[in-house]
């Protein structure tokens, strides 16, 4: 239990830390991500780049093993 927690913090921070380069790139702003704008706060929903990064992680992964 404590390794997967251990691993969630480390793959959520690596994000945040991405957050700005993967914007340069274009990931969310896809057709499919969510931004919602409510009590001058700006919520961010990326479900497509989500989905896209999954897809690509599965076949580095598949074409490396």
């Amino acid at each position: 239990m404590l390794k997967w927690l251990l691993t969630l913090i480390v793959a959520l921070a690596l994000l945040g830390a991405l957050t700005p380069l993967l914007a340069r790139l274009g990931l969310g702003q896809l057709p499919g991500d969510l931004r919602v704008k409510h009590n001058g706060r700006e919520y961010h929903f990326p479900f497509s780049s989500t989905v896209l990064l999954s897809l690509l992680l599965t076949l580095l992964v598949f074409l490396l093993t």
